[in-house]
């Protein structure tokens, strides 16, 4: 393609990352670096027959045109990222010096609020990811099994967790865990327990959404390698079959090599979902045992006093963390792609 084909046929695309990608960081980026301006206080004193008396009131003209001249705030570089909200260096140099041992330690930092979104948010993304590949490629593997007048309403089945929305979801699995609900009522029903909550324990609820999430997600998965098995070559699979290969030694070492680039892109997309996990925790109303990443972004967005500053951080952090997790995957695929050409 000539160098002035490709700029029209690539100019779209290129003013639409610039208008929802580029434009939408740099602006969260900057403010991340400002806070808000304080109130300029005023002290009046009033005397009386009965003495004097100092009151402190709010300048209204003057914290007006403070934050006419200033409309980001007030410039305080990294501080935002460093406060306890946050990375919290201080804390956690306290902590690190008055605990006596590791766990001591991470005891203390997980009563700082950034570690401990980022310890689910991290425990979510590295337990949901794998299992969703693994589910996600089994199922597709049993579907190409299946019969040609069973296959469309199987596929059809396959997919209903990823049709329904996220938070609907989340919902509905909510309302049957809840101790009146199908699962709750049966689960106290094996432990032998009426008291028995899977909402009351910070473990189980846990375990409750890293299961929703394998649950949505693996619909995904099997989609796209139920796609790549289409393209498996047959003649690869009668080769193994001759030289007598079991039905694990034919997916080992032929269907899995095959579906590799496949596993790589579910891999990227599915970092990058689970590491922004946001609704499982607002439908399940687990913000008292779980919070992620996205989830304090929300918080600081939320109520009548809206943090825009803790929530720009976060969301530079966030988008710092994405790109650390998919830089890795990223760097195979460009030595791969390099070794082949």
């Amino acid at each position: 393609m000539k160098h002035r084909t490709f700029f029209w046929f690539f100019l779209p695309t290129g003013l639409a990352m610039l208008l929802f990608i580029a434009a939408p960081i740099v602006s969260v980026v900057t403010q991340s670096l400002y806070t808000p301006h304080e109130a300029v206080l005023v002290t009046v004193e009033s005397c009386g027959p009965f003495g004097c008396t100092q009151e402190t009131s709010i300048d209204q003209e003057a914290t007006r045109a403070v934050r006419e001249a200033q409309p980001l705030g007030r410039f305080v570089g990294l501080d935002i990222f460093l406060d306890r909200g946050h990375l919290a260096f201080a804390e956690v140099a306290e902590a690190w010096n008055t605990t006596d041992s590791l766990g001591a330690f991470f005891k203390r930092l997980g009563n700082l609020p950034f570690y401990r979104a980022m310890a689910f948010t991290l425990t979510f993304t590295f337990t949901v990811t794998p299992l969703l590949i693994v589910l996600g490629l089994m199922i597709a593997l049993a579907v190409n099994r299946v019969s040609a007048r069973l296959k469309g309403i199987v596929i059809f089945f396959s997919l209903l967790p990823m049709i329904v929305t996220p938070l609907v979801g989340s919902l509905i699995l909510f309302w049957m865990i809840d101790s009146r609900g199908v699962l709750g009522s049966l689960i106290q029903w094996i432990a032998n327990d009426p008291s028995l909550s899977l909402k009351a324990s910070t473990g189980l609820t846990w375990v409750m959404l890293i299961v929703y999430g394998v649950w949505h997600a693996a619909p995904f998965a099997f989609v796209v390698f139920y796609a790549g098995l289409q393209t498996l070559p047959q003649d690869q699979l009668e080769a193994a079959q001759i030289d007598g290969s079991t039905r694990w030694q034919q997916v080992r070492f032929v269907t899995i090599p095959h579906l590799m680039p496949l596993v790589t892109f579910v891999a990227l997309i599915q970092l990058m979902d689970n590491f922004r996990v946001l609704e499982p925790i607002v439908g399940f109303s687990a913000s008292a045992h779980a919070q992620s990443l996205s989830w304090m972004i929300l918080n600081d967005l939320s109520g009548e006093t809206r943090q825009l500053s803790a929530a720009s951080a976060t969301s530079v952090m966030t988008i710092l963390g994405v790109a650390i997790l998919l830089s890795p995957v990223l760097v195979r695929t460009w030595r791969d792609f390099r070794s082949k050409h």
